[in-house]
């Protein structure tokens, strides 16, 4: 029993296998105060009955972030009007016009585009052997999706990533002055490139039916629009969500398969396996393994009372593998269906973005693996040492 669990407080161990503590929590202590007065969640249903009640648990951060960013900081500004961490109105305004610039029509125009950059990134390994795993593939491919989305030129995407580590590195638990530095730093220089990107839009918009960008700068036919802070903190948002997950869940994924062979060998003989092989990687390693709530009033979580102004904790990360909602919930079983994976969250603040993830994972693994079966790890993955994102920054393999 980790006894001493704390958040803030993480050995290095922890970052490469999480489960095992999880498994103690969730099994004696499922709802864990933490040293803070936080109450640190890890059973499926308890995750669900708050995501389900959002008036309760809240998701808007001023209260949390105000004290760990400080008053008038460019993370403050993201963090605060970001659609992640807000509730309705507001929230349901948002995600209205986030999610109808991401159409059905746009995610799938999206995949000749998909494929093509997919195919380029094999075509690329395949010359060398030799490779890098995150940042030859996995990273690679959210980065032009997104910027293709946003329509960022080819030649000006170079520092989006640094920036999207910069800035989801300062939601880890414990932050260090040079966290909160460089996410600041990384703040700042991302909405001066985002508002030359914005202003060169406005004066030549393109078809707001497939260039999102248009679509949020003109908004709803209704006249429902972003403020220009809106505008400029929800395109990190964008791609900031749509790198971390889909990177980790390619990387993860990718890693995990190195030392199953057999069951690359059954997705590549039935391509129709990879749509709940998907699903069980995206539970198995789940790319976002922790979430955040605070509660607005008196309530009960599981029969236990909890006070108004208590910081909730959502270990999705546990919830993925717990036993009694998962059958043998530490074996990576790709037939597994349903499954009740919260890896994109739940309710209204269920991810946005989580088709275009589905569609980026499903063709770059499908794709990779039948390029490349017997590719192989040639070093030990690095992890990115982070307690909410589960990840790798360098996997070194080769292509077999």
């Amino acid at each position: 029993m980790p006894l001493d669990f704390d958040l803030r407080r993480l050995p290095p161990s922890f970052y490469d296998d999480p489960f095992p503590t999880y498994h103690a929590l969730r099994t004696q202590t499922p709802i864990r105060e933490m040293p803070d007065g936080s109450l640190f969640l890890t059973r499926h249903a308890d995750l669900v009955s708050v995501y389900r009640d959002a008036k309760i648990f809240s998701s808007a951060k001023d209260v949390e972030f105000t004290p760990k960013f400080g008053s008038g900081t460019p993370l403050l500004a993201h963090h605060t009007t970001s659609l992640i961490f807000n509730d309705p109105p507001r929230h349901t305004r948002v995600r209205k016009l986030i999610s109808g610039a991401l159409t059905a029509r746009v995610i799938a125009d999206m995949e000749p585009g998909l494929i093509a950059l997919v195919d380029g990134l094999l075509d690329r390994i395949a010359a060398t052997g030799n490779f890098d795993l995150i940042a030859d593939f996995a990273a690679a491919i959210p980065i032009d999706v997104i910027g293709n989305l946003l329509a960022i030129p080819s030649d000006a995407r170079a520092p989006l990533r640094d920036w999207s580590l910069a800035i989801l590195g300062a939601l880890e638990p414990s932050l260090t002055p040079e966290m909160h530095a460089a996410g600041n730093r990384a703040v700042t220089e991302f909405i001066a490139y985002l508002e030359i990107l914005v202003a060169d839009r406005r004066r030549h918009p393109g078809d707001p039916a497939r260039d999102v960008l248009t679509r949020l700068i003109q908004g709803e036919p209704d006249g429902g629009k972003l403020s220009e802070a809106e505008l400029l903190q929800n395109c990190i948002f964008i791609l900031n969500a749509g790198h971390e997950t889909t990177t980790n869940l390619i990387g993860n994924t990718l890693v995990t398969l190195a030392s199953e062979p057999e069951i690359v060998a059954r997705l590549n003989a039935d391509p129709d396996l990879l749509k709940p092989a998907i699903e069980e990687f995206l539970r198995y390693e789940s790319p976002v393994q922790l979430g955040n709530r605070m509660t607005v009033a008196d309530t009960e979580i599981a029969g236990r009372k909890v006070a108004a102004g208590t910081p909730v904790t959502l270990c999705i990360g546990a919830a993925n593998r717990d036993p009694a909602v998962f059958a043998d919930p530490d074996q990576l079983d790709i037939t597994r269906w349903p499954n009740r994976q919260l890896a994109f969250a739940f309710g209204i603040h269920q991810c946005v973005g989580l088709a275009v993830a589905r569609l980026e994972g499903t063709i770059a693994l499908g794709r990779f693996l039948k390029r490349f079966p017997r590719y192989a790890l040639t070093g030990a993955p690095q992890r990115a040492g982070r307690a909410r994102f589960r990840g790798f920054l360098s996997v070194p393999a080769v292509m077999g």
